[in-house]
């Protein structure tokens, strides 16, 4: 057990953020609000809205972009949906985690239960989690079997929560976090709405693990490397790898801003595309085949067939439809997911231009590098090799892309309650109510 000593004396140490490990907490929360914003008028969010409300009442914590309030885990459930129903949250591409939507919702309902929050206490919480969930992704090995972001955000959220609540006995919160991991990779198969509960289910877990320690109860304490631990049941891997280098880097800082509503493995073509388009150098008459060459994983997640009758689910891990929309309207609009625009076609006759290769890359949680390939109509073609996605920390969003992603993200979100989610994040994240 001395890799999981080791990460739980870091989730309950006191943590002085370095400036550039806050400055990208800041951004990050600001994005994962936004999109959480623009998530409470998506397909299934009054579904998911009227269930937890059916599950108790109270006002303990707020609900994002919306008036009512719900006791803490109810939050924590409809406000973790919210932020991933649109395939639109940060994600850290190692881990395959999406790592701040179960941190960012499980922390914000304990703040708001207890009344507030120092900022500086708050931002260590976010980045401890964010930290432990992505760490149990760079820890795996395994390809994809239980829907990571999930598992692996469970137990961040839980241990984040754990700070916020000054809860010293974080044993028992790994431990029961642990023993309500869920979260199937069939449903990412299928396209279905089961996975943003999956991760809606995993912020009220990490709520419901701090709550039954503070009442007294216990869970097991080799959660990771016992021998029905993590690292046997859901993933293989060695924590090690993770845990002998915490606190020399912040895994915050390296997570990924997505800049299209759409699964993180189509990011890279369409990146391509919009900015071949945005140039003058195609256009959607000019295009004669695209072939992507990708890792297995990027084949697996969205190497799917556009079918006239898939959900919006499925739709924003297709990347055929997702391409043929980049090059008709420029940009990817969750509006666009119906059964009109998938029959279209003119929209099928696009996405059969895109071919998906192997490019034998043998990690199977990679997400990069890619090369792809256009070839037009007149013969010629572009190659364009993608070493980082657009968003990474190492191809960032430019000021007019992140613009575009806000603007949009309103246009969603219809009226927002507290502006404050999109003018001054910190201040909304740490009070729950304005000053």
């Amino acid at each position: 057990m001395n890799a999981t000593r080791k990460l739980l004396d870091f989730a309950r140490a006191p943590h002085r953020l370095p400036a550039s490990v806050r400055d990208a907490a800041l951004y990050l929360l600001s994005d994962t609000l936004a999109v959480g914003a623009a998530g409470a008028t998506a397909p299934g969010a009054k579904g998911v809205l009227d269930a937890a409300k059916a599950w108790g009442q109270g006002t303990d914590s707020r609900l994002l972009a919306r008036h009512e309030r719900l006791p803490a885990a109810g939050a924590a459930f409809v406000n973790a949906f919210q932020i991933h129903c649109l395939e639109w949250d940060a994600v850290h591409e190692p881990a395959v985690v999406h790592a701040l939507s179960t941190v960012t919702a499980a922390v914000m309902a304990a703040i708001d239960r207890r009344g507030g929050c120092d900022p500086d206490t708050a931002l260590a919480a976010l980045a401890v989690g964010v930290d432990i969930a992505s760490g149990l992704g760079i820890a795996a090995s395994s390809p994809l079997r239980f829907f990571r972001p999930a598992t692996a955000g469970c137990i961040g959220a839980a241990l984040a929560v754990a700070r916020i609540d000054a809860v010293e006995n974080v044993e028992d919160v790994l431990g029961l976090a642990y023993s309500q991991c869920a979260g199937t990779m069939q449903a990412h198969v299928e396209g279905s709405i089961a996975l943003p509960l999956q991760i809606a289910g995993a912020a009220r877990a990490a709520i419901a693990a701090v709550d039954l320690v503070n009442a007294g109860l216990s869970g097991p304490h080799d959660a990771l490397e016992g021998p029905y631990g993590y690292f046997k049941l859901i993933d293989e891997g060695d924590l090690s790898g993770y845990t002998d280098r915490l606190g020399g880097v912040w895994r915050i800082a390296e997570v990924s801003i997505k800049p299209f509503p759409s699964g993180r493995a189509s990011h890279g073509v369409l990146a391509t595309l919009d900015a071949l388009r945005s140039e003058g150098r195609i256009d959607a008459a000019s295009i004669a085949r695209i072939e992507a060459f990708v890792p297995p994983l990027v084949h697996r997640l969205v190497g799917r067939a556009l079918q006239p009758a898939m959900t919006p689910a499925y739709a924003r891990l297709c990347l055929p439809l997702l391409s043929a929309l980049m090059l008709i309207d420029g940009r990817i609009d969750p509006r666009r997911f119906t059964p009109q625009v998938f029959a279209d076609p003119a929209i099928g006759a696009l996405a059969d231009k895109l071919v998906l290769t192997l490019d034998g890359n043998d990690d199977p949680n990679a997400l990069a590098p890619q090369r792809i390939v256009v070839t037009l109509t007149d013969g010629s073609t572009i190659e364009q090799v993608i070493p980082n996605v657009l968003g990474h920390p190492n191809a960032p969003m430019s000021a007019a892309q992140t613009q575009a992603k806000r603007e949009l993200a309103l246009e969603l979100g219809g009226h927002i309650p507290d502006p404050r989610i999109f003018d001054d994040p910190l201040s909304y994240f740490v009070r729950p109510e304005p000053a």
